[in-house]
């Protein structure tokens, strides 16, 4: 078990962030975080692998492993994108520089559907919280993670199924590496 993670069960992310259970069927255990993320890659629906991790990943270096795994897709990628992407690197090297923040903010509204628009949605949900969010709608808002998450299944299914799984399956321990490389700066 990693000591220095947020969350150190499945149950504790569960707990504390009630949006992962819309985004996964899998039933939380008191199993530690990283042994139920790869149980759920060698389980019945693997990309929820991937949900999990975005979940338990801080947002902004969930944010960082969304450009990553999209990083490693750009042939699968329209030009866009790949705009997209810089502007979402650019911001997690400098987040706190308003013009950064204001050009990737507009790349989410401009490209809501496209895997790396729903990364720079992220990047917008996680500098405005979820408070902006709401603005009187009856909707439930939705975290960062949630758009991590649908920025690498989105890129994802742009995989030709042969390869698909492998390279689920180096996403999913990249992003369990990060989580490693997060815990221990926590520590």
């Amino acid at each position: 078990m990693v000591n220095g993670l947020q969350f150190q069960t499945a149950r504790d992310l569960f707990a504390a962030n009630s949006a992962v259970a819309w985004d996964m069927t899998a039933v939380p255990t008191d199993q530690p975080s990283l042994e139920f993320c790869r149980r759920l890659m060698a389980g019945r629906i693997p990309e929820e692998a991937i949900t999990f991790c975005a979940y338990l990943l801080p947002d902004r270096a969930a944010i960082w492993w969304g450009h990553e795994c999209l990083g490693h897709l750009t042939e699968l990628l329209e030009e866009q994108d790949l705009e997209t992407l810089a502007l979402v690197q650019d911001w997690v090297g400098e987040p706190s520089n308003a013009s950064r923040r204001a050009a990737v903010a507009e790349a989410a509204m401009a490209r809501q559907h496209t895997p790396a628009g729903w990364i720079a949605l992220a990047v917008q949900r996680h500098v405005n919280g979820l408070a902006d969010q709401t603005n009187g709608s009856r909707l439930r808002p939705l975290p960062a993670a949630h758009a991590v998450n649908a920025g690498i299944l989105a890129g994802l299914a742009r995989v030709a199924v042969a390869d698909r799984f492998s390279v689920l399956t180096a996403f999913v321990e990249m992003g369990i590496h990060l989580a490693e490389t997060e815990a221990l700066r926590r520590a």
